[in-house]
Parts: C-alpha cells; structure tokens; sequence
C-alpha cells in the first residue's frame, strides 16, 4: 500500500470547449478511471483559482495570454480565465470518476501566485500539503496522469522526485499544451530530475 495515483487537473477548462484548452484533454478520462480502480490511493488536483487572479491577462492591462511577465516569484505565463473557483469550467470532467478519489487538493487559490505542481506554489517554496499527506500515509511510489503535461503535470512530477518520491509519469494519459517548446523542456527536465516517463 506505499503507492499513489495523482490525477492532475482534469477540469472542464482544460478540456476541449474550455477557457484552457488542451488538445484532446478529454480523450485520457476513460484511462484514468481504470487507472484509479485499482490503486491503493487516489489523489485529485484542482486548479482554483480566484476570480482576477494575477496569472490572468486580465489582471494585466495591456497584457495578452500566453505573454511571459516577471512576477515577484519569477516567471509567470500569462492565462485567459480559468477554473475561477466555484465555475463549471472549475469542475472536473463529468466523466472522471471523482468517488475514487482520496483526497482533492486545491491549487492557485492565493491571488497574488500561481501554483502548477500539486507540491508548491510556483515560489518552489510555499507548501500545498500534499508531501505530509503522502509521508504520513507512508506512499513512496507516484504514478502523475492528466493535464497538461507540460505545465502543472512536469512541476509536480519533478518536485515529487526532488522531495525523494519515486515518480512515474504515465505519457498516454497526459496532454501537453506544447507552448513555444514547453513540451521538449519539459520531458527534457522530468528526466534529469530522475523522473520515469511511461
């Protein structure tokens, strides 16, 4: 029982139709139903974010999504809205099978910083939770699924391998946004943290 699957960010607005949407985001939900059978554990992560967010464009004037700003924290990808707290675009897909799931935690809540991996805030620093939860439990095996590969399933695998788990991220049921060359970045930067990719 020292294993765990994390379901990244399943969400209507990154699936087709959405204010995020990811190509074929919906195409991996059937997998990760059967997937989450017959794991020992079963995590959800959800993006939450407050509306004006400042990852939102929105909240930049002058801004376009996908433009890249300094933030006090770093780099910071500019979004169109997206899963503001309490929206549909907020809910998971209707057909990922949430009553297997363990545990949901919310990420990208605080206003002021965005949040992509399930472990930390994107100030690498600022806790979610997620690592006490996972040592308390005595899981020391991650399987990573879900959306988008390249964002917010890459920072937490390689944050998960940094706190010493081992991570394996399952390809065929991820979704990459490939943003100006995110997707080699980042299947580049899962390996070097020693992450497995299925």
């Amino acid at each position: 029982m020292s294993h765990a699957l994390i379901v990244i960010d399943v969400q209507n607005d990154f699936c087709p139709g959405g204010a995020l949407a990811v190509p074929d985001g919906d195409a991996i939900v059937g997998g990760i139903n059967d997937l989450m059978r017959d794991a020992d554990c079963v995590i959800l992560t959800q993006d939450w974010h407050p509306g004006g967010h400042s990852s939102f464009a929105s909240a930049h004037p002058g801004q376009a999504p996908m433009q890249l700003i300094d933030m006090p924290y770093g780099p910071q990808v500019l979004w169109p809205d997206h899963c503001i707290q309490g929206s549909n675009g907020a809910e998971f897909h209707a057909s990922l099978d949430t009553t297997q799931a363990d545990l949901i935690i919310r990420k990208g809540f605080n206003p002021a910083i965005d949040s992509y991996s399930a472990f930390f805030e994107n100030d690498h620093t600022t806790p979610t939770g997620l690592e006490g939860y996972l040592r308390t439990r005595g899981l020391t095996e991650l399987t990573m699924v879900g959306l988008a590969t390249d964002f917010c399933v890459n920072f937490s695998a390689q944050d998960a391998a940094r706190l010493g788990f081992a991570v394996t991220v399952q390809l065929n049921l991820c979704r990459a946004i490939d943003f100006d060359g995110s997707l080699a970045a980042a299947l580049s930067g899962m390996s070097d943290a020693g992450v497995s990719i299925a």
